[in-house]
């Protein structure tokens, strides 16, 4: 099982089409946890080859340290798919594979086995991990399953526009009606111990709508967001840390309660509410997302 949180508490990931060098060298300087080289959605099938050529090159040159870089590739049973993740294995400086319309485990199971192959074939010493897309009726349905498929999976992430098709609805209905959805995939990630990561708004505005959106993901239970422009990322960025009073009261919350344990207690008081673990675990991923200690 991963941990509480694997992705290292990513809280804006920049989707950047895989066909742009110009625009990938650009994201690297956004402010973003993690950058997303897109061959799937936003190359089209005549760039396919192009884009992934242009990608593992880049990946090949990559010196610099900075944002963690992850690749969607093409989803299973398309022709592109085991291509894209054996030039990106090859290549070296990929943390992690975004599988796109993930509907079953035997899709994990497929890009698990190719990593294996491909890891060993280019001497790899970290293994990639996956993430999986959860756009469509079928990937929703089929969550335990998925959940469970792979020790590579670390991140479940909800894309909207997919699963409206998917699901016959238009993709610009209101974003609250999506509850149900995006509950039911932050319960799939939390019972299997991964990080959930909320789908783009579907507009590049970074307006009162969009910082909305954004604070529903948090209050739901989102570890992060995707964005679609780099003007997005810093409203992302300040939703998903932590403030100092937040930082604070978690810290406060771990001491009172060890202090409980240390006189036998399973439950304490702090002005005037009861502590216990439950709130000790919400503290604890407080204290993560911002980087900081237990206590």
């Amino acid at each position: 099982m991963a941990e509480d949180n694997p992705a290292g508490a990513l809280r804006s990931c920049l989707s950047v089409p895989g066909s742009d060098d110009r625009k990938i060298a650009k994201a690297t300087g956004s402010g973003a946890d993690e950058i997303v080289l897109d061959l799937e959605d936003a190359v089209p099938p005549a760039g396919k080859d192009g884009a992934r050529a242009l990608v593992a090159s880049w990946l090949g040159r990559r010196t610099e340290i900075g944002p963690r870089i992850a690749v969607r590739v093409n989803a299973p049973r398309t022709p592109w798919c085991h291509a894209d993740v054996i030039a990106c294995v090859r290549q070296g400086g990929t943390a992690s594979i975004v599988l796109p319309k993930v509907e079953s485990a035997g899709d994990l199971a497929f890009v698990d086995r190719l990593l294996d192959g491909a890891e060993a074939a280019a001497g790899c010493v970290e293994p990639v991990s996956v993430q999986a897309l959860i756009e469509t009726a079928a990937g929703l349905a089929n969550l335990r399953e998925i959940v469970a498929a792979t020790p590579r999976l670390t991140t479940l992430i909800i894309g909207y526009a997919d699963l409206a098709a998917s699901l016959g609805r238009a993709a610009d209905i209101p974003h609250e009606t999506w509850l149900w959805a995006q509950d039911t995939v932050v319960t799939a990630a939390r019972s299997a111990g991964l990080a959930v990561v909320d789908g783009p708004y579907l507009a590049v505005a970074a307006d009162e709508r969009f910082t909305e959106s954004v604070r529903r993901a948090a209050q739901l239970g989102f570890d992060g967001k995707w964005v679609i422009h780099p003007r997005q990322i810093q409203a992302v960025n300040e939703v998903f840390t932590p403030s100092a009073d937040e930082v604070t009261r978690a810290r406060a919350v771990l001491a009172a309660l060890q202090e409980g344990h240390d006189r036998a207690q399973g439950a304490v008081t702090l002005d005037g509410r009861m502590i216990d673990e439950a709130v000790a675990l919400a503290a604890r991923r407080v204290l993560a997302k911002a980087g900081g200690s237990r206590v």
